[in-house]
């Protein structure tokens, strides 16, 4: 929890909803290539994960796996922070290729990362509540991140651009320096590693499962859709900004309102998924999805983004929460999790880069609005696949 905490404070000073497209926007005015930055640490964090298995699979830990890997997306933000402070030395061409230099570093990092860590997890918790921790960790890191965004507003209003930035980024690798000391501290029994030394043994189990289970590959188009449904989510500071003429301080306290709704949101939609249905509550978050974009398009002023905010917060929990427990759930054994872990982050990795530059296109051809309207329908259709296509892959009770 300490971990989750301090790496989510860290992750408020750096915002991948606010601060960084707010930096990459001294940059640039292109929405295509400000829509890139969440991309990019999304497509970082799942792409490796499949490619990662065999690897996790072998160890009889994957707590040393996860601290010699986690390192890689700590020290780009140290990165980002020299970026800014020598930004006004260096042109803003050269400037832009060496923050998305550290942000392929720092995604791919994570991605890199996650699937041991998943692996970890799984393991120490019991599988009843799986859902219930992965909520309420993401309840500390979002809670903690809701205070640094509140404390990153303020200091992009008092301190003069871009030197604001190059504190927020320091910060941010000193938070996540801390979180990685409680992570070294996780406790974890060895294990007999599985019967899965060879990449060709891998894919080809892989290949079978995606064969022989219908209901995972239901589960895998969702993910996709997902990340459509989800494209608007990188504009809304930005066209709050260029359209309603709303501050960069007022745009950092805004991801405050959707952290703070995460960190409500998390730990009771992780535990409504373990009583009664992570489908349901991935259901709830498609229409939150759906209705987040719907109110930012019709928005008659910057004060609506506060409910936009909110709905976000409820699609976020179930686009990326969620489906961690929802993933393991899937396995038959814990021989086969690294293996659905991988292919549920890595096959809809594509979708991941490709529906935010698809958004920013949009915006840049058509206006943020028509980014929002296409969001707001693939919400709908995600919602709909999960109702149609996908079955619970664990016994379900009443909600209520």
């Amino acid at each position: 929890m300490f971990d989750g905490g301090f790496f989510g404070l860290g992750m408020g000073f750096a915002s991948f909803a606010a601060v960084i497209p707010l930096f990459v926007h001294h940059l640039t005015d292109s929405a295509l290539i400000i829509g890139l930055v969440p991309a990019i640490h999304n497509l970082g964090w799942q792409l490796p994960q499949l490619f990662t298995a065999g690897w996790v699979s072998r160890a009889k830990r994957y707590k040393p796996l996860t601290l010699w890997l986690t390192i890689h997306e700590r020290v780009p933000y140290l990165g980002l922070a020299a970026i800014a402070f020598f930004l006004l030395k260096m042109s803003s061409s050269a400037a832009l290729i060496l923050v998305f230099l550290m942000l392929v570093w720092q995604g791919f990092g994570a991605g890199l990362a996650a699937n041991p860590w998943t692996s970890m997890v799984s393991k120490i918790m019991p599988d009843e509540l799986h859902g219930t921790f992965f909520g309420t960790q993401a309840a500390a890191f979002n809670g903690a991140a809701g205070l640094s965004a509140l404390v990153a507003g303020l200091i992009l209003g008092k301190i003069t651009g871009p030197f604001n930035f190059s504190l927020l980024f320091a910060l941010t690798f000193f938070s996540m320096a801390i979180s990685f000391i409680f992570l070294a501290l996780t406790r974890e029994p060895d294990s007999e590693p599985k019967e899965m030394h060879h990449s060709h043994v891998l894919w080809k189990k892989s290949l079978g499962i995606l064969k022989s289970d219908k209901n995972f590959r239901s589960f895998l188009l969702v993910r996709i859709i997902s990340q459509f449904a989800g494209m608007g989510f990188a504009f809304y500071t930005i066209y709050a900004v260029q359209h309603f003429g709303m501050s960069e301080a007022a745009a950092s306290t805004m991801v405050s309102v959707l952290l703070i709704g995460q960190i409500i949101l998390s730990p009771l939609m992780g535990s409504w998924g373990d009583r009664w249905s992570h489908r349901g509550v991935m259901i709830i978050g498609a229409f939150g999805a759906a209705l987040s974009a719907f109110l930012a398009w019709r928005a008659p002023s910057a004060n609506w983004f506060y409910a936009v905010f909110i709905l976000e917060a409820v699609a976020v929990v179930a686009i990326w929460t969620i489906p961690l427990a929802f993933s393991v759930s899937f396995a038959k054994s814990t021989e086969d999790r690294p293996l659905y872990i991988g292919m549920a982050n890595t096959i809809p990795a594509p979708a991941t880069i490709f529906a935010p530059v698809i958004g920013g296109w949009i915006a840049d051809s058509a206006g943020f609005q028509t980014t929002f309207i296409v969001s707001a329908l693939c919400g709908l259709v995600m919602a709909i696949a999960l109702w149609m296509l996908v079955k619970d892959s664990q016994k379900t009770v009443p909600l209520l």
